[in-house]
């Protein structure tokens, strides 16, 4: 049976890679701005779910750490010339001026630097519990936000950053996705994944059984801000620019929506829910400009795009409460028990 599963995971993975050249091949720009999109918010959704979903705790500071790996990256790799372009009010630290490191060393940098934040802050914070770690991660964000907006020769203020190079292409953007959700298998699948589990279920349970608690929940918020620098970086790289209004508290509302959709709990969740939200979310914004079905032309209603797009998930919400997978996880026995189900339902 392992040897059987075994061989279906490989053809999968092979499967996956032709779609990706096919991909890569066949669609326009657009399409593969969204194609990659999915790809950035399936890191960001697994990297959020780590911590709501498998350490139990309620962070809303996710937009902050994406800030930090973005403008962390796009520093690093734009040209001492673009930098000059940019800072035009007034010039960058001096020590900024003439670096440009390659993508993927900034890349880790960022990702680094969003770890040693998220360290610095899980400290104090993870303290608290409930509806006060979630007030106190949201106001770290905002100062992070807040700290971005005002540093002037840092990050050039409220101008933000513009003409980063792009570096994220679809082998960038689906590389680091593959790399994450492979992470989070091995991690949960192990024994600190079951300590973070326990955690989620019972903490004085927990530490009874002699698990650190407050260590496993900081290297989880660790972990947890180190892929949410990759995300935002492969962001910044993927749109070309940059600015603190980008990283407000709706960005962690989204990838948080994500997350519940897919299954607080479930990577194989989060990865079907980052690619629905993100693709719908593109497909349903034709109802904000007019239509023409030939017999008549139906107007565009502003803002329809989101009340069609909330109704959906309110749906979704009602009938799958504990998202779409729950705490279920893909495999291929359970694939395979499922077709033999539907199997012995149909026409006799």
């Amino acid at each position: 049976m392992k040897r059987k599963n075994s061989v279906l995971s490989f053809a999968g993975v092979v499967f996956c890679l032709l779609l990706l050249l096919l991909f890569n091949k066949t669609f326009d720009s657009y399409k593969m701005r969204i194609f990659n999109l999915c790809a950035i918010y399936i890191t960001l959704g697994l990297s959020l779910n780590l911590v709501n979903g498998f350490t139990g705790l309620f962070s809303l500071g996710h937009a902050g750490f994406m800030a930090v790996g973005a403008y962390t990256c796009a520093l690093l790799t734009l040209s001492p010339a673009n930098k000059e372009m940019n800072f035009f009010l007034q010039p960058i630290l001096p020590f900024l001026a003439n670096t440009e490191w390659p993508f993927f060393p900034a890349l880790l940098v960022s990702g680094l630097c969003a770890a040693i934040i998220g360290f610095l802050i899980a400290a104090p914070v993870l303290r608290l519990k409930d509806d006060y770690l979630a007030i106190a991660t949201l106001g770290f964000s905002e100062i992070i936000r807040v700290i971005f907006t005002n540093t002037q020769r840092l990050t050039n203020g409220a101008l933000g950053l513009k003409g980063l190079p792009n570096y994220t292409n679809v082998w960038w953007s689906w590389g680091v996705a593959a790399l994450t959700i492979v992470f989070m298998i091995r991690l949960m699948r192990g024994s600190y994944g079951k300590a973070l589990k326990s955690i989620r279920e019972d903490e004085i349970a927990a530490e009874a059984m002699g698990i650190d608690v407050f260590r496993h929940k900081v290297i989880s918020f660790t972990i947890s801000s180190f892929f949410a620098g990759i995300g935002g970086a492969l962001l910044g790289h993927l749109l070309g620019t940059i600015d603190p209004l980008m990283f407000r508290f709706l960005l962690t509302f989204n990838i948080l929506l994500i997350v519940v959709l897919g299954g607080i709990g479930s990577i194989t969740g989060t990865v079907i829910a980052a690619i629905v939200v993100t693709v719908l979310m593109e497909v349903l914004r034709v109802l904000d400009s007019s239509i023409d079905f030939g017999l008549f032309v139906m107007k565009g209603i502003p803002g329809l795009r989101m009340v069609i797009f909330s109704a959906l998930l309110m749906a979704v919400i009602l009938f799958y409460q504990r998202g779409l997978m729950g705490t279920n996880e893909f495999s291929w026995d359970s694939l395979g028990k499922r077709l033999r189900r539907i199997k012995k339902r149909g026409p006799k």
